[in-house]
This record gives C-alpha cells, sequence and structure tokens, in this order.
C-alpha cells in the first residue's frame, strides 16, 4: 500500500498558528483571579500567626513553673530540663511559627509599601509588629537572623546571617522610636487591619507600650539606655486601659494552638504546677477560681468529666515538680489523690478553650513595669499606684476569656488589702505579680524572669536534668535551621556560646 502524506507549506502553518494566537492570551486568564494581593491582608496573617505555638507548654511554661506535664516523648523538654530538638521538637515550634508565618508576611508588607505615602500608616503597623515579633525571637534564642531575615522571596536569600542581639535590640529600639512617632490619623488608616481596627491612638499605644518593655529589658545590661528609653516610652503615651491590649482574637476559623493542645490530645496530660497553685492559694488571689479546675477523683482522662469538675479554689492542688510518668503515681497516692489525673489543671472550657484570646502585650503588664521604673525612680508616679492598677488590670482581663472567669471589685479590692505594695520588697512584689500577670505568655513570662530574677521559684528537682545550672537560660537552634544554615548558625555560636540550654543571651547578665 503506497503511504500518503500530506504537504502543508511552512508559510502556511506559520499563518495558522499566528491566527490561531490571536486572543489567546485572553482565553487563559482567568477574569475572576486577584492579579494583586493587598498588603493589610498580608498584615492579617502576620497578626493572626503571632499566637504562641502548642510547644510553650513544654517549654516556657514548665521554666516558669506555671504547667507541665509529667510525660516522656515528644512533650519532654522544661518538666525535665532537657532539650528537645528535631523538626517537630518544642524548640522549633516559636521559631517555625515566627519565622514561617510571621516575620516573612512583614518583611513582604514592608517592601511593598515603604515607598507607598498612602500606605504609610500600613508601612509603620508592619514595623511596630515587626519589631514585636523579633524582640520574642531574640529573647529566646539570643542572636538570631534579623536584617537579612524574610527575605527567602524577596532575594533568594534563604541562609540569612545572625545578627548579635545587641544590634537587634539597638535597631528594635529605632524602629520603635521612628514607627510610632510617623503614625498619623490624617492619612489613611487602614480600617481592615484586625488587630485595632486602624486606630491610630492605640497603635501608638502599642507602639510606646513595647518601647517600655525594651526598656525595662535592658535593666542589667544598660540601665543607662533601660532609663532613658523607658522616659521615652512614657512621654510617647502608653496603654490607658483594658482596651488598648493587643491580642489575637482566635476563633473557631483561627483557633488558639495552645488551647487547641490542650482540647485534643493532650487534654489529660498538662497540669497546673504546685508552685503556681500554692503561691495564689497562700495569698487568697481570685484568680485562682478563674484559672483552675480540679476533676475530683478521676482516676484516668476520660473520667476527667464535668460532673467531677470542681472550681473551687480551696480544693486545687498543683502537680508537684521533679516527676515523671513513672513516679507521680506514687506522689499522688502520698497526696491523697486517686491517681495524677486528679491534680489540677488550666481550665478548658474557660481560659483554656481553642477560641480565647491569646495576648501579646497589655496595659496590666504595661501598669508594672511602670510601678518598676517609679520604684528605680526612672519615671514619675507612685509605684504603688501602679502595682494596684496592673493587678486590677489582669483581673478584669481575665473577663475576656470567659463572663464567669471575670473577678468582682469586691474580690479585688479585697485582695490588694490583704497584698499591699510593700516598697522594701518593690522588685519582687512587681515581677511576680508580673509573672501571674503574664500567664499563657510563655515567652514574655519566661523573659522576665530571667531579667528580673522573680518570682523566687525553686530549681525543679527533677534527677535527669541536661543542664549545668539551675534554671533553662535560652531556648537552642532548631536542628532544621542547623541543617540548611549551619555556617551562619556556627558563626552565631561562636560569638553568644554553645548552643545548648545554659548560654545566657546578651541581656541577661549575671
Amino acid at each position: 500500500m503506497k503511504k500518503r502524506f500530506l504537504y502543508i507549506p511552512l508559510i502556511a502553518l506559520m499563518t495558522s498558528l499566528s491566527g490561531c494566537e490571536n486572543g489567546f492570551d485572553q482565553l487563559n486568564t482567568n477574569p475572576t483571579a486577584a492579579t494583586a494581593l493587598n498588603p493589610v491582608f498580608t498584615f492579617n496573617n502576620a497578626i493572626i500567626n503571632a499566637s504562641f505555638p502548642g510547644g510553650m507548654l513544654i517549654f516556657e511554661e514548665p521554666i516558669v513553673q506555671q504547667m507541665f506535664t509529667p510525660n516522656s516523648g515528644i512533650v519532654s523538654g522544661g518538666n525535665y530540663n532537657i532539650d528537645n530538638r528535631g523538626s517537630a521538637g518544642a524548640n522549633a515550634q516559636l521559631w517555625q511559627r515566627y519565622y514561617r508565618d510571621n516575620i516573612r508576611y512583614l518583611v513582604d508588607v514592608i517592601a511593598k509599601t515603604k515607598s507607598d505615602a498612602s500606605r504609610s500608616n500600613l508601612y509603620n503597623m508592619a514595623r511596630l509588629w515587626k519589631a514585636y515579633s523579633f524582640m520574642v525571637l531574640t529573647d529566646s534564642y539570643g542572636d538570631i537572623p534579623y536584617t537579612e531575615a524574610g527575605q527567602g522571596y524577596l532575594s533568594s536569600n534563604v541562609t540569612p546571617k545572625y545578627d548579635t542581639q545587641e544590634s537587634i535590640y539597638n535597631d528594635i529600639l529605632k524602629e520603635l522610636t521612628e514607627a510610632t512617632a510617623a503614625l498619623d490619623a490624617t492619612k489613611p488608616t487602614e480600617a481592615g487591619e484586625i488587630e485595632f481596627g486602624g486606630d491610630i491612638t492605640k497603635w501608638k499605644r502599642f507602639g510606646y507600650s513595647v518601647m517600655l518593655r525594651a526598656g525595662m529589658r535592658l535593666s542589667k545590661i544598660n540601665p543607662t539606655l533601660a532609663q532613658s528609653t523607658v522616659q521615652k516610652a512614657v512621654a510617647g503615651g502608653v496603654m490607658q486601659s483594658n482596651a488598648d491590649n493587643a491580642a489575637v482574637r482566635n476563633n473557631a476559623n483561627y483557633q488558639n494552638p495552645v488551647g487547641t493542645t490542650l482540647n485534643s490530645t493532650e487534654a489529660a496530660n498538662y497540669y497546673l504546677t504546685k508552685t503556681f497553685v500554692d503561691y495564689l492559694k497562700t495569698n487568697a488571689d481570685p484568680r485562682l477560681a478563674s484559672i483552675a479546675v480540679r476533676y475530683v477523683g478521676a482516676k484516668s482522662g476520660p473520667e476527667q468529666t464535668s460532673a467531677r469538675a470542681n472550681r473551687d479554689p480551696s480544693v486545687q492542688i498543683g502537680m508537684p515538680l521533679g516527676y515523671d510518668n513513672g513516679t507521680i503515681p506514687a506522689r499522688a497516692t502520698a497526696d491523697g489523690l486517686s491517681s495524677f489525673y486528679d491534680y489540677s489543671q488550666l481550665d478548658r472550657t474557660r481560659m483554656g478553650r481553642f477560641d480565647v484570646p491569646t495576648y501579646l502585650v497589655t496595659y496590666a503588664q504595661t501598669q508594672l513595669l511602670l510601678a518598676e521604673a517609679a520604684q528605680r525612680g526612672w519615671t514619675t508616679g507612685n509605684a504603688a499606684d501602679f502595682y494596684n492598677a496592673g493587678i486590677t488590670a489582669h483581673m478584669k482581663q481575665l473577663g475576656d476569656y470567659d463572663a464567669t472567669s471575670l473577678v468582682s471589685d469586691a474580690n479585688i479590692a479585697a485582695y490588694l488589702q490583704k497584698n499591699p505594695y510593700v516598697a522594701t520588697r518593690g522588685l519582687e512584689l512587681i515581677n511576680t505579680q508580673y509573672w501571674v500577670a503574664s500567664f499563657l505568655n510563655g515567652p514574655e513570662a519566661f523573659a522576665n524572669f530571667r531579667r528580673s530574677g522573680y518570682p523566687t521559684l525553686t530549681p525543679n528537682p527533677y534527677p535527669g536534668k541536661e543542664i549545668k545550672g539551675n534554671f533553662i537560660n535560652r531556648l537552642s537552634y532548631p536542628d532544621a535551621e542547623i541543617s540548611v544554615n549551619q555556617a551562619k548558625v556556627n558563626e552565631a555560636i561562636s560569638r553568644q556560646g554553645p548552643d545548648n540550654l545554659d548560654t545566657r543571651v546578651w541581656w541577661d547578665k549575671q
């Protein structure tokens, strides 16, 4: 059979294809797809992802002895004074959440708004949020990527250099100063941002309150700079009420990671410590009724039912530190309990829900820092007044978690009368109250504990500890970061000291 070939002149084929291409780009373009993203939406992603990860329950909360688990495995960390590395390790969770889900968005927003005069307020809001976020990271790890951080998408830099914590703090102070001053209510105010809805006054108060926190963080390493920074923040105008609180307002769609953890696989694993419960009970602190629940007589997780729930402060029993899942049953028996499931927990139907706020910077914390500043002579005002205002604000703040958690005015007044401010014990009293007011803000409680030395805690007596000192001083760098950026990590280690839990960060001067 004779084969036949169809011959088409090249010029005809080219002409035909050329004709087919007319309108091709329009046909293959989705008319409803976004071609650009409003940077305020990117900014909102950064805000949402400032919620602390569940790993906070593994390191920061046990270190400051407020909550912990006696169990081992992936939840090992501050409960045993040992490290927990790896891609899923607790030391990696804060690093991953803040760099991957927060910093990179902020760097993008800043890049897109820096030269846009119509978005100057958004630009400066992002600078403030970035300064706050980097404080959390550097306070936790020490030297970290800063000047080159978050630029993977913009400049393909996936191995950023590590900056010294001192240089990071210097730049944070510069950013807080410039960005707060540049906020201007006469310009577009960005009502679409979800933190303060474009309220420039509240953003300014946030910026100056973060500045106050940053200034106080330097109280040991550079008292002169600390004092001048505090005075600048006070002059600018810090938070004036709980309405100014900076928080992530979680909901069913954007859940509180800690609450999600406590209401799922770890529901029966985490307990309030004896240290925390005893402090609140000894001082007849009405906040214990807002925080704690005990499933009296429970012999297992499934027996932690609503029928057993008792929120009466007088029956609360915190779990003592120093035990693991092999030794805690005998201690529970010695304490007269049915099992270790019978110890007090954070009430996961109120403060521990998945949809409660994550508080980042609060009026209560700000007032207590002002109390310390006044006690040190760094600002005007009466330390006792600031102290009482800070305690009152936190007790009122509890009502934002659940209406039944609100402390009444009568109970607040009774507590303040029984626990007055005593100037000779000023630093201890103020910073112990800061510890309580920072409950569920593990990174901040951990940082202020190292800075101030309060509350006075007895070291965790667990016998298998890896640390040489009494307390963990920092989080170690995640293995995932070391594997992709080892040379830069090693440079940081050569400056800062060994990459372990004993090494102190720059401002944590002995």
